[in-house]
């Protein structure tokens, strides 16, 4: 999912627990999973800011010479505007957008099956 087209929410939202552990069965798993997303789309946003903020860099480094760039600053006030990784990464989980899987129960899953 695009981070940029997400409908999560800027600010905090308190939300029901028990919502976060009916897909898998553990508020703890859902909260690993939630957290390795985060994790995903804020490498994501820092690899695209830095990428866009490499255009404006300058060749020499002088404390004296700073330069305000208009265009550097609205990108910067840009990606600070969006909303943090954890509450997309919640709101993908709430939204079933996020692909994840187990193994350890999968194996379990299996071994129970041949047994």
């Amino acid at each position: 999912m695009d981070y940029k087209k997400t409908k999560a929410p800027n600010n905090t939202v308190t939300h029901n627990l028990m919502d976060f552990c009916e897909e898998t069965g553990n508020v703890y798993e859902s909260v690993a999973i939630m957290s390795k997303r985060a994790n995903q789309i804020s490498a994501k946003m820092k690899e695209d800011l830095s990428r866009k903020l490499k255009e404006f860099a300058s060749g020499t480094d002088n404390l004296e010479e700073t330069f305000e760039n208009r265009e550097q600053i609205e990108i910067s006030r840009y990606y600070e505007t969006l909303p943090k990784p954890t509450l997309i990464a919640a709101e993908e989980f709430r939204n079933n957008k996020i692909y994840f899987r187990n193994p350890s129960k999968e194996k379990e899953k299996i071994n129970n099956e041949f047994s």
